[in-house]
């Protein structure tokens, strides 16, 4: 992708177009560290909660390049922090021109640097990338302005992974009451309920919440990235984890996206998730999100009650 550097552009446009930049080299160092076999996986709280030298690799990628740029942000990554220098090649330089070039809505231009949090998950679906389901995986850089989310970028290094003829790997990248760049939505079907939750951590209480949606369908993948790519693609109506799973690096630049082009994500009960720096990272309440066009309110008021009593707000 081109580059450019307009020192004029709004601190949120351009921390939003050197991530663009910066996910798209994580993505080439998650896809080398796979192509060379040795993936160095480790777990972190248990089978379900893995952690790969491309996790660690793309974060310092990710976070040095972002604090060079751009070095009164805040940077909260899922992985623990390492300043060790970065190898050169690892280096980005600039803004992508495209995403610069969006629109910056103006509740977004006042926005300072020392502002803006980005969260950072560098590689989103780890256990689906150790068993091979690529197309699960996303690079997510969500960037937060005074607690809520003001832009994204969502890298998936393999998508077209199955076809190698097409063009492999895209970046979408959008503001929050604004454009997106990189990806045209599609609507879910009429006539049905497809709804999207997790695949490896499943509960009683997930299943419950799941159940009172009466869904015509049910597609169980891994990570939060996915899962809002499969609303955004038209392939799933809703998105539905009852469980205290996931965190704020999750669901920034995936809301963020989700809800320029319409879309809607919240807690199980309904409740704006915030994203400012102090914040608990866990989402304890859940997550509730819905493609564009899609009732939101709708599942909400369909959340059982013992549902809505095992995950009681606490943000």
């Amino acid at each position: 992708m081109a580059a450019r550097s307009n020192m004029a552009s709004p601190p949120v446009a351009r921390v939003m177009a050197a991530s663009v930049r910066v996910a798209d080299k994580a993505a080439e160092i998650i896809r080398g560290i796979m192509r060379a076999g040795d993936l160095g996986i480790v777990e972190k709280t248990g089978a379900n909660d893995l952690q790969t030298e491309a996790d660690r690799s793309a974060q310092r990628c990710i976070v040095a390049n972002l604090a060079r740029q751009f070095p009164k942000l805040t940077i909260i990554g899922e992985e623990e922090p390492d300043d060790r220098p970065i190898p050169a090649e690892w280096e980005v330089e600039g803004l992508d021109a495209r995403a610069e070039g969006l629109p910056c809505p103006a509740a977004l231009s006042a926005v300072t640097e020392d502002e803006i949090v980005v969260w950072v998950d560098p590689l989103d679906g780890t256990k689906e990338f150790t068993q091979g389901l690529l197309d699960h995986v996303t690079v997510l850089i969500g960037i937060a302005a005074r607690g809520v989310p003001a832009a994204g970028v969502i890298n998936q290094p393999y998508y077209n992974y199955k076809r190698p003829e097409l063009p492999q790997g895209r970046t979408i990248y959008g503001l929050a009451g604004g454009k997106v760049g990189g990806f045209e939505a599609h609507p879910p079907p009429e006539g049905k309920r497809i709804v999207t939750t997790t695949r490896s951590h499943s509960t009683g209480v997930v299943q419950a919440a799941l159940k009172a949606l009466q869904p015509d369908e049910v597609l169980p993948v891994g990570g939060a990235g996915h899962k809002v790519m499969l609303l955004l693609e038209g392939r799933a109506h809703a998105y539905v984890f009852a469980s205290p799973g996931c965190k704020k690096w999750d669901t920034c630049a995936p809301e963020a996206i989700l809800g320029a082009l319409g879309g809607t994500l919240t807690d199980i009960h309904g409740t704006r998730l915030q994203y400012h720096a102090s914040v608990q990272h866990l989402n304890a309440s859940g997550v509730l999100a819905t493609a564009p066009g899609v009732e939101h309110q709708w599942y909400v008021e369909k959340m059982p009650q013992e549902v809505r009593e095992k995950l009681a707000v606490k943000e």
